[in-house]
């Protein structure tokens, strides 16, 4: 018997390292599924109005403070209302701040933008302070389940279906319904989709509001994961992806949201899997490698081509 424990040890200890394997990709899909979806809102405004709303994290701050005064009411009440509040900033978003700028350069744009950002950060100081608000609504949201020996939690599973749920709604709604054709157009050329009768400020509200949905279920699943809220909650989220929708590409709705999820899913992996000492680097490490694909592909992996005329 002596003679076979070694044995043992060494396939327990491979077993064990293919369930980590495993739970880090559950994770990284995870995850990556959300950066997915604030990539593909990012690009959705960038395309129609040649906007890059900064100011988007802060609508998953908003989220997560909703959640918070909300943390014990029902959890249906608390997912409508939350969905709700941040649609609703980021129609009024586009009402007071960007409306009036419409026609404004991308560089006035993007000062708006960051405007807007830093505005709404100093409010959420100024009402709720700086210390972060703790929000674990539901315990059950963080049991986990025992899948095939992997140990997945409900939040996980819950997040890469609802996320993946989206996407494919907010797809068949791009080329199914008249509205989303007037987005797809808009999104292609938007000064000749409004000479063809697009009409610009239903097409612009639409986009907001698509994002502030999208936002909203971002907030629910993000905050439900990290815990907790604080006004430069959005910030961290927002940046990876902004990169991830870049290399990507931004004129492409879907490159952006493959862009996305590839750099969420790469940053979470690498989290989970570098040393400690290395773990705080995670983003150097990422963002070294976002920096090679930009020099190979400036315009992003999936963007589309430029066409030239002869």
């Amino acid at each position: 018997m002596a003679s076979r424990r070694p044995t043992s040890d060494s396939e327990s200890r491979q077993e064990h390292t293919i369930q980590d394997v495993i739970q880090t990709a559950v994770d990284s899909i995870s995850y990556g599924a959300l950066y997915a979806l604030m990539a593909l809102s990012l690009a959705l405004l960038f395309s129609v109005m040649g906007l890059m709303n900064f100011a988007y994290g802060e609508l998953i701050m908003v989220g997560g403070y909703t959640m918070f005064i909300l943390r014990d009411d029902s959890w249906v009440l608390l997912l409508v209302i939350t969905i709700v509040v941040v649609t609703v900033i980021s129609v009024l978003m586009e009402r007071i701040a960007f409306r009036p700028l419409r026609d404004a350069s991308p560089n006035t744009l993007l000062v708006a933008s960051f405007a807007v950002s830093y505005g709404l950060q100093q409010l959420a100081y100024m009402t709720v302070g700086p210390i972060p608000k703790g929000v674990s609504p539901y315990p059950w949201l963080v049991e986990s389940l025992d899948i095939l020996g992997i140990s997945v939690s409900r939040l996980s599973i819950i997040t890469f279906v609802v996320t993946i749920a989206l996407l494919i709604a907010v797809t068949a709604g791009l080329n199914r319904t008249m509205l989303g054709i007037q987005l797809r157009a808009s999104t292609e050329d938007f000064d000749m989709a409004r000479l063809v009768g697009v009409r610009a400020n239903r097409v612009i509200v639409a986009a907001f509001a698509i994002t502030g949905v999208l936002a909203g279920v971002v907030a629910l699943c993000y905050v439900s994961r990290s815990g907790s809220v604080s006004p430069t909650l959005g910030q961290g989220p927002l940046l990876v992806a902004f990169v991830g929708g870049v290399i990507g590409g931004l004129g492409s709705l879907t490159g952006a949201t493959i862009g996305g999820f590839l750099l969420g899913a790469a940053v979470t992996a690498l989290q989970a899997t570098l040393p400690t000492d290395l773990s705080s680097y995670t983003t150097l490490f990422a963002f070294s490698a976002v920096i090679a694909i930009l020099v190979l592909r400036p315009s992003g992996l999936f963007a589309r081509r430029a066409v030239r005329e002869a």
